[in-house]
């Protein structure tokens, strides 16, 4: 290509020198084999007012785009037709980089902007912003990343922010007359590295869209007081400052007091925001206008802010919220009602952001809710934060926050610790006065040692107040079950056995069960468990407190302890798949998630808790369509399309010995009834493109661990 300037002399390979107060660039691509013209502009501190206009001949309006932005600017242009392309610097520019290069393909161009993102990473200089300069299906190209290939988080992160800067924002988004964001710094004794990091993450994002407000809470610190007063007249940053000490809540307070944007985002002194966090978050609230409430993923760093690990959300689930603060960073809370229910209260040092969560989400419709899967927020991992020198006030504060939620100031739930100690069990169990009757159904036939030792298990080992015991039995022949079955009929309350000789059909026989049972709840439960803890059914009984489950299931293992059930996904390997199965009994999944309870779209029938009101409203199960396999998850998703809640729990832990009675899908005498029944999930429930809330979507669906994958584009609010 050749390259004219008016109005700037080189002064190096890529810097200039302005001469006049109008600078004219004109670039005269020839392609050949190139495909891409790629101009890179870098501007000094100060945005360059500046243009961009690319001329494709008499036969097309030339395409004219005004630029500002601060730091590095990489703009893609495509076509053969490109006569010319001439960008227009004004102003008088002092010195500034401008250099061009030809791509060949769109992969070329992503990976030059990719390794400037690297170097935003090595602290060379601050994300870039970019254009492309093609047409809306060559745009989407751009995107998706040309190798899914990637070794450890940081190569990952790096190919997400690629994704982000290559994925466009539209201008009026961006352009809003009123000030849309305000990030709430509350500061106290802080290094200057730490704010120098929380302000060039600041200033990164597009200039405009959001201020800081960086509420110093009596620091004492001379380097804290000199970098304040330093950047006291820095754009779009508001100081507040308090000359005494008076704690994080009331710091953070004076800063939303004085912040001026509708929404905000609460920051840590001490952490930072992902390039391009703005620009994503503010595309979804234009998106959804009736969000009331937003949070995003995040990355965890080292003390230097180099990403060592992720928090791959799932959409709201306000059961998972009660064991464990998912949500905090970054979440933007609009003002106005954060204002309304008075902000942070004082009092709940460490957890005052989860006490925050708690009372503003309370009463939210879930549509006004918003999970936005990019990690928009450096979380700066390391041994001085209040939280780790002070957990066990922080645990304190958390505790008391959600007690009062889900009971009263005046009477508050009691809440302990759960598998983590440091997560939290809210003991529901604790306040019911009355346990409803729960009617136990059984399956089963033969299998002498399994139902005998189940039998023995719940009336022995199971301590539960109001239960009836049902087995549905579809053709016993064993001398030794039938008299078992003539003993409980004696000896145990409320023991009742139909026989009905047929082949094996699971749907049928828990239907038979249902149209027996006369409980309040009914639990289905496999013959071929063993109860290892006599409090499990109360603990699942309880999760009913829940607003709208319908449904419980609990935390199953193989007979060796690993997991065989911890909840199920919909859409794993297209189908649906047990969660971090057959990891270790203890393992804690992202977040600690597997050692408290959380909302999921399935659990297994192999020990599923149904409440009365769910069963009326959707029915018995499918014995026609989902004979053996897959029925439990046809349930759920049945009762999830009428709005119950399906839990699962850790605090209820049996052992299950899979399929010993029934014996395997995989066997060649099952195998057409299970290709069968897996066709028509799939054409029931669309699983094969399923969007399970509870999953990340950058989590691969091909395995049940939680890997991480690259997507041809980023993913949706939802």
């Amino acid at each position: 290509m050749s390259l004219s300037a008016v109005g700037a002399k080189r002064t190096g390979l890529s810097t200039w020198q302005a001469t006049a107060d109008r600078v004219v660039f004109t670039v005269r691509p020839r392609f050949g084999l190139a495909r891409y013209c790629v101009l890179f502009l870098a501007a000094s501190d100060s945005p360059l007012n500046s243009c961009l206009e690319v001329n494709y001949g008499p036969d097309r309006a030339p395409d004219v785009r005004k630029l500002n932005h601060a730091g590095l600017g990489i703009y893609a242009i495509s076509g053969s037709s490109v006569r010319h392309v001439r960008l227009v610097l004004s102003g008088r520019p002092v010195r500034f980089r401008f250099w061009a290069r030809v791509a060949r393909s769109r992969h070329a161009v992503q990976r030059m902007v990719a390794s400037s993102i690297e170097g935003m990473m090595a602290g060379k200089g601050p994300a870039p912003v970019c254009e492309i300069f093609s047409d809306a299906e060559d745009r989407h190209g751009f995107v998706a990343p040309a190798k899914r290939r990637f070794k450890g988080n940081a190569q990952h992160y790096v190919k997400v922010l690629t994704m982000a800067a290559l994925t466009p924002v539209e201008a009026q988004t961006l352009a809003s007359p009123e000030l849309q964001l305000s990030f709430v710094v509350p500061v106290y004794n802080t290094s200057a590295r730490h704010l120098d990091d929380l302000y060039a993450s600041f200033r990164a994002q597009p200039e405009g869209t959001a201020e800081l407000v960086l509420s110093d809470d009596g620091s004492t610190l001379s380097e804290t007081r000199t970098w304040l007063s330093a950047h006291a007249n820095a754009p779009f940053v508001k100081m507040v400052a308090s000359r005494d000490n008076r704690g994080i809540a009331a710091a953070t307070n004076a800063g939303i007091a004085a912040a001026r944007g509708a929404w905000v985002g609460l920051v840590d002194h001490d952490d930072a925001l992902s390039p391009f966090a703005v620009a994503r978050i503010l595309d979804a609230l234009h998106e959804h206008p009736e969000a009331a409430f937003l949070y995003t993923d995040e990355v965890i760093t080292d003390g230097a802010l180099k990403p060592v690990g992720y928090h791959m959300k799932p959409a709201y689930d306000p059961v998972l919220l009660s064991g464990v603060n998912y949500i905090n960073h970054l979440s933007l809370y609009r003002r106005a009602r954060l204002l309304a229910i008075g902000s942070l209260r004082s009092g709940f040092d460490g957890s005052q952001d989860y006490d925050l969560l708690l009372r503003y989400l309370a009463g939210l419709p879930r549509h006004e809710i918003l999970h936005l899967p990019f990690p928009a927020y450096l979380w700066r991992r390391h041994d001085q934060s209040f939280s780790t020198t002070s957990l066990d006030r922080a645990l304190k504060s958390a505790r008391q926050a959600l007690g009062e939620q889900y009971g009263s100031p005046e009477a508050p739930l009691p809440i302990e610790g759960a598998i983590a100690p440091t997560l939290h069990r809210l003991r529901f169990d604790n306040a019911i006065k009355a346990w409803p009757k729960v009617s136990i159904i059984i399956p089963s036939r033969d299998s002498y040692e399994l139902i005998s030792r189940l039998l023995e298990d719940l009336t022995t080992r199971t301590d539960y107040p109001e239960r009836e015991i049902i087995v549905v039995d579809n053709g016993t022949t064993d001398a030794r079950v039938l008299k078992l079955y003539e003993q409980a009929r004696a000896q145990v309350p409320g023991f009742q056995v139909e026989i009905k000789p047929e082949a094996f059909n699971f749907s049928r026989q828990v239907n038979r069960g249902i149209r027996l049972a006369a409980g309040e709840h009914v639990l289905l439960l496999n013959n071929d468990i063993k109860v290892t803890d006599s409090q499990w059914l109360r603990e699942m009984v309880s999760c009913l407190a829940y607003p709208r489950t319908g449904i419980v299931g609990a935390r199953l293992l193989y007979p060796d302890r690993s997991l065989q059930h911890a909840g199920v996904i919909v859409g794993l390997s297209g189908l649906a798949g047990h969660w971090y199965h057959a990891k270790p009994q203890d393992f804690p999944g992202m977040m600690g998630r597997l050692h408290v309870r959380q909302s999921l779209s399935a659990v297994t029938a192999a020990c599923m808790l149904i409440s009365r009101a769910c069963l009326d409203e959707v029915g018995l199960f499918d014995e026609e369509v989902f004979a053996v396999a897959y029925n439990d998850v046809d349930y759920c998703l049945r009762a999830g399309k009428r709005g119950y809640r399906i839990v699962w729990t850790p605090f209820a832990t049996l052992v299950h010995y899979e399929s010993v009675s029934r014996g395997s899908d995989e066997l060649p005498a099952n195998m057409a009834r299970f290709a069968r029944e897996k066709a028509a999930l799939r054409e029931r429930h669309a699983t094969d493109r399923f969007e399970d809330p509870a999953f990340s979507p950058w989590f691969n669906r091909g395995h049940s661990d939680g890997r991480l994958i690259l997507l041809d584009r980023l993913p949706e609010p939802r």
